[in-house]
């Protein structure tokens, strides 16, 4: 998808010192367009970005930021995960579903070109038949799926009561090169490197969905400059739905002596989900995965082996 070069309003990213709104910055900075970076805390990302301190809550604050105006907005702010803030319900509302609103408000009143909201799978809860697509019944197992659908709904509401350009971009588990929150890729390969033992009593028979960050980028910007939003809601997954068992096996092609050992069963705090079909974001947003299961996991080894753990095993090329 292509944009505008000549616009010199920013793009507002929300959530911006997390794994995906850190990796929406860099490729907006890398494609020469304005950014407004904003997280809970100030920062400065790899490339120089400055990210702005601002509570999503705070909706003066918001207002006082954009002050001068704002192209378009993507909503990356969020406690990211069923696996967060699970003690928490109080702050997963406030901050996922009252936070949006805000930030949707803010994108009223500057009636800004395109809202794309970063949403989950999880808002599904579990699905039984597949392929899934976007308008099947949404029934969340947790807090954290349900205050997505409340945001998709509130930003629904918004496109269609006030004109509002926006689409919802419902990503299935990213992973990869930032990713701080739980997850068992990481797990895996971390475990590898230091030479520990993998054990894990669910997920042999247990499938779930990832997508490489890079990836998940790639969606939200085909949201944010497709010319037409025929639909609010897209599935955007990296097309592959495998057991933990065939990551397993993966992690122990690139490092052959890792010792890693899956019981059967769910994980407690997932989902069983049937393969989302990502067929409305193929034909209306232009979003192909491009990283392969087999190559972002190799290559997200490669990055935690020269970034953040000894150099116990040398990672094997495929």
């Amino acid at each position: 998808m292509s944009f505008d070069q000549s616009i010199s309003k920013p793009v507002l990213v929300t959530g911006a010192a997390g794994l995906v709104g850190r990796q929406v910055v860099r490729r907006l900075v890398e494609q020469g367009r304005p950014v407004l970076a904003l997280d809970r805390l100030a920062s400065v990302t790899q490339e120089g970005v400055k990210i702005t301190a601002c509570d999503l809550g705070d909706i003066h604050r918001l207002h006082a930021i954009a002050l001068d105006g704002v192209d378009s907005i993507i909503h990356c702010g969020a406690f990211s995960g069923p696996m967060v803030a699970r003690d928490a319900p109080y702050s997963m509302v406030q901050v996922n579903i009252v936070g949006t609103a805000n930030v949707l408000e803010l994108a009223r009143v500057h009636a800004v070109r395109r809202f794309v909201y970063c949403s989950s799978t999880s808002a599904y809860g579990v699905v039984e038949s597949g392929p899934a697509y976007e308008d099947v019944l949404l029934k969340p197992g947790s807090l954290y799926g349900a205050s997505k659908v409340s945001s998709e709904y509130i930003t629904t509401a918004y496109a269609e009561q006030y004109g509002l350009s926006a689409a919802s971009v419902r990503l299935s588990w990213v992973y990869g090169p930032g990713r701080t929150t739980d997850c068992v890729i990481r797990k895996m390969i971390e475990d590898a490197l230091a030479r520990r033992a993998t054990r894990m009593s669910f997920g042999a028979d247990f499938p779930r969905q990832f997508i490489h960050v890079e990836d998940a980028v790639q969606g939200l910007l085909c949201a944010l400059d497709a010319p037409v939003l025929p639909r609010t809601t897209y599935n955007v997954t990296g097309d592959t739905r495998v057991t933990l068992e065939e990551i397993a096996q993966v992690v122990r092609t690139i490092f052959p002596g890792a010792d890693i050992a899956l019981e059967p069963g769910a994980d407690p705090v997932d989902e069983f989900q049937q393969k989302f079909s990502i067929d409305a974001a193929r034909r209306d947003l232009g979003y192909v995965p491009k990283i392969s299961l087999d190559d972002g996991i190799q290559a997200y080894a490669r990055w935690l082996e020269s970034t953040h753990l000894p150099h116990s095993f040398e990672v094997q090329k495929a």
